[in-house]
């Protein structure tokens, strides 16, 4: 039994140590999240239970009878971890299962917790009672005192735990997949042994059954401490970010189990040596491991300093090259995935000019912990949120954050160097391919205007002889309204290749209200013989816009047009002029169809239609002469209920009605 006992102490001791260890990661990481919650309860029960047992055997090598009161406080912890450990062991499978999307409706889960915590009611507060008042507790193999249907309750829960790591291995990664196989393994060992020994009696030699119990006792170490390793190396359940932490708390509680060797040697050596002597003597051993430890502990930071700078210019170089492309938006996204990936963050958000929150400008505070600044020189351009799945960045994380955020500037400037040549050299192209098709509409206009002129002539005036046959009547006409539409569409091309004249802006203006009741005017009836409401809205004095008669006939009788082709019959088409914020606002709005969203942002280049007998100029020439009034055209489509659209043409007020609205403000 002397070596039984020394295993139990040792035991108990690592286990002991082990859940003081996940106790504080997951009280410092502090993640939102119900899995680290039961994670901690679980590890808390199974604190209670080792180091309940763990008070039990110190007593044993302390008093020859064991004080009533220390085995009542024994009795106390080690029963209530015996109580909690089975419905915890199922939650936590549970909580993992819903994470991973696994399990099923929510009433799925509430009923498999509800069975699981059902006979704690009867342990809890039946049995335990009973147990730490009469202090009958085992404290070999405690789980006995319970009864056969304590261990038919634990070993169900460890079968469930078993079936559910087998599914988690089934569909983990490769570098998860050997824990949760063998976790699989060591429960379902683990539940027929608590079968065994529960409900088969166990063994009849007293040692083996003690062996056994110890074994059965000493079984959640192994995974705990493989679960250890799995998020220090792997970022297991997304923990492993705080490699300071692991390494702190590791530090600690190996400090601790040496002092504790000190005092245990220090009382065995006590009838040779006095135990001030002994511990001396092992503290002062210390010195000799300072030189290994020291070439250790260095080695180890330097390849940690290497794989962080590694692992940042690898990053940095990634950054670099979306930069080339020319995209801020797509640079934006990239570093916000990128970041969110290689430091393991819960949330990144990158957010280019001064900050949206006041409160998250500072370097410090809890807040500021997570949010970065990019400077460029005294200029702030810029600011980085990190959010981490815990309660705080780790050291690491945030020297490396940082490390990056003072790269990232360069980064964004060449991204926005790159992105307005690439503009610039759009615009070049697409003006430079307006001016050919300005010259080329010019061209053909010229050449087609004058012998469709003639044409027009002679058609009407064999329409006004008396002797023109009928039957040629009707062609004649038809003709003539071919050749009609022909021109109208050659004016339209010379509307396009000219630009509005405006030798003099300051000079150019003219009476929105006039020039919108003439273009409704000419299209009023157009709009009656087609069936169409054409509402117009004006304001009740002349309203000044700075844009020559001629760009904002176009613009209007344009606008107009291409409404009144979309509008079915009964239809509506509403023209509003207004004051505005200083400006003049045109608003011309349909329900017609609307305009698809495929289409939405090519409606105004030059050619682009959609209607069978369309030049595809209306609303490109809109835009142009907009543009060269130093307006704004804007348009929205759908409405309301999938249909209508509208559009909206913002220019400026003239000179006698800028200086008006000065005066009035």
């Amino acid at each position: 039994m002397g070596a039984l006992f020394y295993v139990r102490l040792i035991g108990d001791t690592a286990g002991t140590l082990l859940q003081l260890f996940w106790l504080a990661v997951i009280l410092a990481h502090r993640r939102r999240r119900n899995l680290e919650r039961v994670l901690f309860f679980l590890c808390f029960s199974l604190f209670l239970y080792y180091s309940g047992s763990l008070l039990v055997v110190n007593a044993q090598i302390h008093y020859q009878v064991a004080p009533p009161a220390l085995k009542t406080f024994a009795t106390l912890m080690i029963g209530a971890a015996l109580c909690l450990l089975p419905p915890l062991l199922v939650q936590i499978h549970v909580e993992y299962a819903r994470i991973r999307g696994s399990l099923g409706s929510k009433g799925l889960r509430r009923a498999v917790l509800a069975a699981a915590y059902a006979p704690l009611l009867y342990f809890g507060l039946a049995v335990y009672p009973r147990l730490v008042a009469a202090g009958r507790l085992d404290f070999l193999f405690p789980a006995s005192s319970f009864g056969s249907g304590y261990g038919l309750w634990l070993a169900a829960s460890m079968a469930f735990a078993a079936a559910w790591q087998v599914r988690f291995a089934a569909v983990a990664l490769r570098a998860e997949r050997f824990y949760h196989s063998a976790f699989a393994v060591l429960l379902a060992a683990g539940g027929a042994l608590a079968l065994y020994l529960h409900l088969g009696g166990g063994p009849a030699d007293p040692l083996l059954r003690a062996w056994l119990s110890a074994s059965f006792v000493l079984l959640p170490i192994a995974p705990l401490a493989v679960l250890a390793y799995q998020v220090h190396k792997f970022r297991f359940l997304q923990i492993g970010g705080q490699k300071n932490l692991l390494y702190a708390v590791s530090a600690m509680f190996l400090a601790i189990l040496y002092l504790s060797l000190v005092r245990r040697v220090g009382i065995w050596m006590e009838p040779a040596l006095p135990p001030e002597a002994t511990s001396a003597i092992l503290l002062f051993a210390l010195l000799i491991f300072v030189e290994p430890l020291q070439r250790a502990l260095s080695g180890r930071l330097r390849a940690t300093l290497h794989s962080e700078v590694d692992r940042q210019q690898r990053t940095s170089s990634e950054i670099q090259e979306v930069a080339r492309q020319g995209s801020l938006f797509a640079l934006t996204r990239f570093v916000e995935q990128r970041v969110k990936e290689v430091f393991g963050l819960a949330h990144v958000r990158l957010e280019l000019g001064p900050p949206s929150s006041p409160e998250a400008t500072g370097d410090d505070g809890s807040y500021a912990q997570r949010s970065f600044s990019l400077r460029r020189g005294a200029d702030l351009i810029g600011t980085l949120y990190a959010e981490p799945y815990g309660a705080l960045l780790s050291g690491e994380t945030l020297a490396a954050l940082d490390f990056l955020c003072e790269q990232l500037p360069g980064s964004l400037e060449l991204c926005r160097l790159i992105e307005e040549k690439v503009q610039l050299e759009r615009e070049l192209a697409e003006r430079e391919r307006l001016a050919l098709v300005g010259q080329m509409a010019a061209s053909i206009s010229h050449n087609l205007k004058n012998p469709l002129g003639s044409i027009k002539t002679i058609l009407q005036v064999q329409l006004e002889s008396p002797d023109l046959p009928e039957r040629l009547r009707g062609e004649t006409r038809l003709i003539l309204e071919e050749v009609s539409r022909l021109s109208a569409k050659l004016n339209q091309l010379l509307q396009f290749s000219r630009p509005s004249v405006r030798a003099d802006q300051s000079a150019a203006h003219c009476d929105a209200r006039a020039v919108g009741e003439e273009a409704a005017g000419i299209l009023r009836h157009e709009a009656a013989s087609r069936g169409i409401r054409l509402e117009t809205e004006w304001p009740e004095s002349p309203l000044h816009v700075a844009a020559s008669r001629e760009a904002l006939r176009d613009i209007l009788a344009n606008l107009l047009v291409n409404a009144l082709e979309a509008v079915p019959a009964s239809g509506r088409v509403q023209l509003r002029i207004a004051r505005e914020a200083g400006s003049a606002l045109l608003t011309l709005e349909d329900d017609g169809p609307g305009i698809p969203p495929e289409i939405s942002a090519r409606i105004t280049q030059p050619f682009f239609t959609t209607k069978a007998q369309g030049t595809g100029l209306g609303l490109a020439i809109v835009s142009r002469r907009v543009a060269e009034c130093g307006g704004r055209l804007d348009w929205q489509s759908p409405l309301k209920d999938g249909r209508g659209t509208r559009f909206q043409v913002t220019l400026p007020l003239g000179p006698e009605d800028a200086r008006k609205e000065k005066g009035e403000s």
